[in-house]
């Protein structure tokens, strides 16, 4: 993980120019890797890789797949969805840590990754969070105000992100994982 050095990013797309376009977007400030399909990132996976970009639908192994076993092997990665998948509530028990919607401009794709290096050390309660704030803004956008009040998945995403405020709130979860 980032401590004082410079993080790495791995962006996975089978659109081979999407995946060139971000990588290029993203070189300046940081170290960029590049896959076309699932299992070339797993490939990539290790403990070197501070975030994975990570579209939804690809041949092959999906996104889902991908993150699946991302999560599986314990490695400590943030992952953004980067995705034309519109979410359902299917995504509250996914394991990413932001959804981004295609199209991306640049100055969106930097900013995100930006916010999540800077979350890279925070502690787990922290980034879970944020995690399930993403989750729940994504979801206000794309579904009515009464396919949400009916869903139970989103009211337990709400109920988990009330917990997690709470413990935030009271000062111990803030600190670096050191």
């Amino acid at each position: 993980m980032v401590q004082g050095g410079v993080a790495t990013v791995l962006v996975v797309d089978d659109d081979e120019a999407v995946a060139d376009v971000y990588a290029s977007q993203l070189s300046e400030s940081y170290d960029v890797l590049t896959a076309y399909d699932g299992e070339s990132a797993l490939e990539q996976v290790t403990e070197d890789v501070d975030v994975v970009l990570l579209d939804r639908r690809m041949h092959g192994l999906s996104g889902r797949e991908v993150l699946e076993r991302i999560r599986g092997r314990d490695i400590d990665c943030s992952v953004v969805m980067v995705t034309a998948v519109d979410p359902g509530f299917d995504i509250v028990d996914m394991g990413f840590d932001d959804y981004l919607l295609k199209p991306v401009e640049g100055a969106e794709l930097q900013s995100v990754v930006a916010e999540t290096v800077n979350r890279l050390d925070k502690r787990a309660v922290v980034r879970e969070y944020h995690a399930l704030s993403a989750k729940v803004a994504t979801l206000r956008v794309e579904k009515n105000p009464a396919e949400l009040e009916e869903s139970d998945e989103y009211q337990r995403l709400l109920d988990r992100l009330d917990d997690l405020e709470a413990r935030i709130a009271d000062g111990a979860e803030t600190g670096s994982d050191d």
